[in-house]
Parts: structure tokens; sequence; C-alpha cells
């Protein structure tokens, strides 16, 4: 059970091992900085993330930095640069915090960037 952890409230999230040492990690810190910046209701990319750091071809090690997100920070407003939702199992519930929140979605699923993309610097 040590891989279990929570997640958005009531929920148990898997987190990888070692996501503790990856945490201590500074880009990761610099990434949970902006992700605690986005506003309810807008979205960022991973890849606008990574741009904002510095570091354009990162935008896989933000991924990585998500999947071990402390729990009181907004994981669900980051997405694929078309507007995907990633997360696997976890997909849905994005999506269900995300329109709570009144992020609006395209026919196909796609969060609407062009509406609730946000530009943080």
């Amino acid at each position: 059970m040590s891989n279990l952890q929570r997640g958005a409230p009531g929920l148990l999230c898997f987190r990888p091992k070692g996501c503790m040492e990856r945490a201590l990690n500074l880009f990761f810190e610099q990434v949970y900085a902006i992700v605690g910046q986005i506003p309810h209701g807008k979205v960022i990319s991973y890849g606008q993330i990574a741009r904002i750091l510095g570091r354009p071809r990162a935008a896989r090690e933000v991924g990585w930095a998500m999947r071990c997100c402390p729990e009181h920070l907004p994981w669900q407003r980051v997405v694929m640069s078309d507007g995907s939702i990633t997360g696997g199992v976890y997909a849905g519930i994005r999506k269900t915090l995300l329109e709570s929140e009144g992020v609006t979605f395209l026919p196909d699923g796609r969060v609407d960037m062009a509406k609730c993309g946000v530009l943080i610097s």
C-alpha cells in the first residue's frame, strides 16, 4: 500500500516508487510552482510548462513531475498541447474535475485550449 496515496478528495492514486526522491528535484519543484498558479477554470499544457522553465523539449519530464504532484496542487489542469486529457484510469476523473470548474470541451472530448488555455510567465 506504500505506492497508494490520496489524490483528489476520496480517491487513492498510484504514485510510482521513487516519487519522494524525484520530488526533491529542483525542476519538479519549479513545475509545481507553475501548476500552483493555474487559475480555476483554466488549463496549461505539459509543453507550455517546459517552455516557461526554459526547457522546451522537457514536456515528458513535466509529465513525470506531474505523476508525483503534491495532492494540494490542481493536477487536473495540466493537459496535452492539443487539449487531450491524459491520466489512464484517472482521465475520467480529471475530465469531471475540469467540467466542474467550467472548462469547455470540444465535440471530440478535448479541452478547448483557445477558450481555457492560460498564459503564465
